[in-house]
Parts: structure tokens; sequence; C-alpha cells
């Protein structure tokens, strides 16, 4: 047993470890919650891809394949970094409240159960696919077509609000610390124990800019209360490359862990960060926002502060991409990064 194995077992006795080798104990909790049937055997246990925050295991029985995944308390890629049991319950959440609109329901994969006692989620296999995580690479590019698919959906989530209908859905506050913390604080800590330099040599001395702007640093630590508040938009939370699937069939969106009630910039903010990182074509970018169907009271300054923020805090922080630029590429970013916070 590894030790974060034990280290697990040590917090949650009574409940099943998720892996590839406990394939018995996990066949036994499938028949009990009676998502397969009681002579139905698990033929493989599978990886599907490489996930940042939970484990997820591809089920494939003799008569079906489906998708399993469960939390630890941390999180997946960064075992230092903890993280709340609970942020599988916000995503069961949120497939619950989409399901009553029709295309956010095709866009995402289908519910089929979840155990409580467990923290173990259940949900339809789309198939092979890879996530978008491949624009980061240079020359690679995102098609008009599927811009539209992506702010087609976002558009379609962000008119799910608590200020014009009934809406309940946790306030995933756990969740929402932890992003926080990554996004708002750890980057512009001086002394934070990351070594920048060993992502990029000259990268640390770079980021000293920000870290020591004490104006901009109080213009992110309002900005952080602010998403911390609770709003009225339903939001995916962490919409970016590794959250968008590309199927055999079309695009899906995965991982609402983050989702919570907040500002709808804060999602479009995101993306199109990503999208700048990407180096995507300026154009594309502005089809972005020609196509989003903004909601009343829509503030594109807040927009691009959250956009700068998520910026720096991809190229300075931990949360690190695989990127394809030069050390003068990410200055220049910065650079715009910085003057959009400034401005708002």
């Amino acid at each position: 047993m590894d030790e974060l194995q034990e280290k697990f077992r040590q917090q949650f006795p009574e409940i099943l470890y998720l892996s590839a080798e406990n394939r018995t104990e996990l066949e036994y909790c499938l028949r009990q919650k009676q998502w397969i049937h009681a002579d139905e055997k698990i033929v493989s246990l599978e990886k599907p891809g490489e996930g940042n925050m939970n484990v997820v295991l591809r089920v494939v029985t003799d008569r079906q394949r489906f998708i399993v995944k469960q939390p630890r308390p941390w999180v997946q890629k960064y075992p230092q970094v903890a993280a709340p049991m609970n942020r599988v319950e916000v995503e069961t959440s949120f497939y619950e409240l989409i399901s009553a609109h029709r295309e956010l329901k095709e866009a995402t994969p289908k519910l089929i159960g979840f155990d409580s006692a467990q923290f173990i989620l259940a949900l339809e296999d789309l198939g092979d696919g890879s996530d978008f995580t491949y624009l980061y690479q240079k020359k690679r590019e995102i098609t008009t077509e599927e811009v539209s698919t992506l702010v087609s959906f976002i558009s379609q989530l962000h008119q799910i609000r608590a200020d014009t209908a009934s809406v309940n859905f946790p306030d995933n506050r756990a969740m929402k610390e932890l992003n926080h913390e990554h996004i708002f604080n750890y980057p512009f800590l001086e002394e934070n124990g990351f070594n920048l330099d060993d992502v990029q040599p000259g990268l640390q001395e770079i980021s000293l800019k920000y870290k020591r702007n004490e104006e901009l640093k109080a213009k992110i630590t309002r900005l952080g209360e602010r998403y911390l508040a609770t709003g009225n938009t339903l939001l995916h939370g962490d919409y970016y490359p590794g959250s968008w699937l590309k199927t055999a069939s079309d695009i899906a969106i995965i991982d609402p862990e983050f989702a919570f009630l907040g500002d709808p910039e804060f999602d479009i903010g995101v993306m199109v960060a990503h999208l700048m990182m990407a180096e995507t074509a300026p154009e594309i970018i502005q089809q972005v926002m020609n196509e989003y169907q903004q909601p009343e009271g829509y503030d594109e300054l807040l927009q691009h502060a959250y956009s700068g923020v998520e910026v720096l805090r991809r190229i300075i922080g931990l949360a690190q991409l695989p990127l394809s630029l030069s050390l003068e590429e990410k200055r220049d970013l910065l650079t715009k990064a910085s003057d959009w916070i400034q401005q708002y």
C-alpha cells in the first residue's frame, strides 16, 4: 500500500479506495448501487486520460462501459494541495440542474448515479477523445465551428440565473477557497517556495515585477473578494481547454466540480485568457465576444480583469500549462494582463 493510499484509508477507513487494483470491491459496490446487473462482470478498468483533480476510471464490463470518478482529500495532480471531498457532490448537482436544459444536457456526460457513501460518481462514457490542451502547442488552432459550439454552451449555461428562477445550487465554498488561493493569492507571494526558473530560466525575475506591485495586488485582492461572493449566474468555474473534450462526434464539456453561482465574466475571462495563451488568432477571440450572449449588466472591463488574473496566475503560479511560449512572449502576455487588471 503506497503512502497516499494509506493516508486516504486513515482519513476514510469505511470508503472504498477507487483504483484499478480494487476490481472486486468496485464490482460489489456497483452491484449494490444497481449500476451493473447481479451477474455482470468487470472485464477491465482503464485510465481514460490524465485527470488533474480526481481519480477517474473507465469501467468495461461484459455488457457496457462507463466512467467512475472519486475525489481524494487532495488534488490528484498535486497531492501536497488539500482539496474538499464534497467537490464530487457539486459536480453531481451541476448535472442534475442542467438536466432540464436540452442543449446543456446533450453537451455533457449523462449522469448514471452518485454514491454519497463512497464519494463515487458514475457517468456516461463519451468514448475515446482528447481535451483541447493541444492548443497550447505551436501551430495548433481551434476552428470557428468549435468556438461556436463552446460559446453556445456557456451562453446557455449563463441563462441559468438565481435572480430569475428558483435555483438551488451548493455554494461550493471550499472549492472556491482552494481556487481563490491559487488564482488571487499564491502566485503573487514573493516567497512562495516555487522557483519559476525551474519552469523556464528567467521567469522568476520577470515575476517579481508583479509580486512587488502593491497597487496591482490590491486590485487582484478586490477581484478575489468578488470571486468569493455569491453571485446570480451558474458558472462552470473552470472553462478552459482541459474541460473541453473532443469526441468522435462532437465537443463535450466535462469536470464542473468548480461550478458555483458567480460572475459570468469569470467564465468568459478564463476562456479568453486561455485562448490568448494558446496564441489564438485575434479574430477568433473576437468571435467569442461576438457570439456570446451577454446577460443583462455584463461588464467587459470585469471580464478583462478576470482574464488578466488568469494569465498571470497560469504563468507565474503553481498551476502551470504546457505552453510553447518564449520568455519574451510570456513577458508580453503578462504586461497585457496587468494592464487589463489596472484598467478595472
